[in-house]
């Protein structure tokens, strides 16, 4: 890779004002859910040297970019913020300030000292297994001067290290309970960045829901890069699986709702299928990633499952739950794929009828087997995906006009965009606007829907049960 922008020379380095931990924190989150709650987790770790959460960069003290490494031109996009960033701290410089910046997650990860090399006025790079050691990385920037560089995937867990949070989350709040990958798709770095599956003890995790839920959360979403591989030890010295967890969680007064993302077809257990049907606490909505409904495609995706494997896990989930609803990933123009193959993705989306989808074309990311792959042409990929989102918008306007008429619960969370509105969700993921529901925010209210637009519901607050829709 080649440099980008000026860099600090020697004398300028020499000359950096020192100063003491403590000041402002400004933490720019990319990406996953994963990444969200590893920002405020950051944010934990951070306080006890003074640090208080800041809502820009201009004027802090320390700058995390927390990054992710899925989407294209991931690195690219980093570099670009650093620059931008870095006129700050010069101008903090001049006033005889500092400034410290850091590059953890995913990009940190996998660029490592390169991050150093082209941007020399990063203090700080770590990946995302090593947050739990900002404190000493901040300490050591400023007493050394930066280039601070932490990688490794420690013995010793993070989770272990890490203190109690205390940082509010709000109504509906996020709860890291398994890390990293052995799938290894072929298209995917997580196994690269994340490392192996480790799943958290079910203790630590209830403990963690519990602090939440004291601390106002009604909702939890349980979150791991492959979730439902989750196998975590329980006090009883046994292995528990997801469904155990959730079962556990379930018991926990105040919590109302239960999720869990992002989920693998190949670790959807019989139990946890079973669950979905069984415990009213865990909400109808499934976002389970295919990527391909070409069985070929899935095959150099070492996706390890085919197109009739995860229809059947469908099926299943939809005896368990008739009112389930769904969301996948998908990924277009992957190496070898053909207008046949294209077509089998198409062909599955609808047979699927999502309520939800992400699609996007296929980028190589440096150090997985696809990305040596012969490449398709670009032209092929816009044309490709512009087929498809068209489609997946159909089908997720569709079911979002089948809800209109509909009562169900919403969790009225936040400020909507227009004046004495408020934004909340429903069972299904959907953002539903609500007018004059002040009095009600953080409430889990009954909604009848009124209004259906491609990304959201419109409704008025209904004082009856909640009629939960019959089918998806």
């Amino acid at each position: 890779m080649t440099g980008s922008g000026t860099n600090f020379g020697a004398s300028e380095v020499e000359s950096r004002p020192r100063n003491k931990c403590g000041g402002k924190l400004y933490i720019k989150t990319y990406g996953c859910q994963m990444n969200v709650y590893d920002s405020l987790r950051m944010g934990d770790v951070m306080k006890p040297l003074g640090y208080a959460p800041h809502d820009s960069f201009e004027d802090a003290d320390l700058v995390i970019l927390n990054t992710c490494h899925i989407r294209e031109k991931a690195e690219e996009k980093v570099y670009s913020e650093l620059g931008r960033i870095r006129e700050e701290k010069q101008k903090k410089s001049a006033r005889g300030e500092k400034m410290l910046i850091a590059v953890g997650g995913c990009v940190g990860q996998a660029e490592g000292e390169e991050i150093i090399r082209r941007a020399p006025y990063v203090d700080i790079v770590l990946g995302p297994q090593s947050y739990h050691q900002l404190p000493e990385m901040v300490t050591r920037a400023i007493r050394d001067g930066g280039g601070v560089v932490e990688l490794d995937f420690p013995a010793v867990q993070k989770f272990d290290l890490l203190p109690e949070s205390t940082s509010p989350q709000g109504v509906s709040a996020f709860l890291s309970v398994q890390e990293g990958c052995d799938k290894f798709c072929s298209f995917c770095v997580v196994p690269y960045t994340r490392g192996a599956e480790y799943s958290r003890p079910v203790n630590a995790i209830e403990k963690e829901a519990k602090n939440l839920v004291d601390q106002g959360a009604m909702e939890i979403t349980l979150l791991g890069q492959n979730v439902n591989a989750y196998h975590g030890e329980g006090a009883d010295g046994k292995i528990w699986s997801l469904a155990d967890l959730i079962t556990r969680l379930a018991n926990i007064g105040g919590l109302r709702r239960i999720r869990y993302t992002t989920s693998h077809p190949r670790d959807m257990s019989d139990d946890l299928i079973a669950i979905h049907g069984s415990e009213p606490k865990l909400m109808p909505f499934l976002h389970l990633p295919v990527q391909s409904g070409s069985d070929a495609v899935l095959k150099k995706m070492n996706r390890k499952h085919d197109a009739a494997f995860y229809l059947d896990i469908i099926a299943k989930l939809r005896k368990a739950c008739p009112d389930m609803a769904f969301s996948s990933d998908f990924i277009v123009g992957f190496p070898g794929e053909s207008e046949r193959d294209f077509e089998a993705t198409m062909q599955l989306v609808k047979q699927m009828n999502y309520a939800q989808a992400y699609s996007f074309k296929y980028s190589p990311r440096p150090g997985t087997p696809a990305a040596v792959e012969e490449q398709i042409a670009e032209e092929i990929k816009d044309e490709r995906l512009q087929r498809l989102q068209a489609l997946l918008r159909d089908q997720q306007t569709a079911f979002n006009e089948s809800c209109v008429g509909e009562t169900m619960p919403v969790l009225l969370m936040r400020d909507g965009k227009h004046e004495g509105q408020l934004l909340g969700k429903s069972p299904y993921m959907q953002s539903v606007h609500v007018r004059n529901a002040e009095s009600l925010r953080g409430q889990l209210v009954d909604v009848r829907i009124t209004g259906a637009y491609l990304n959201s519901l419109a409704g008025e607050i209904a004082y009856t049960e909640h009629k939960i829709r019959k089918a998806v």
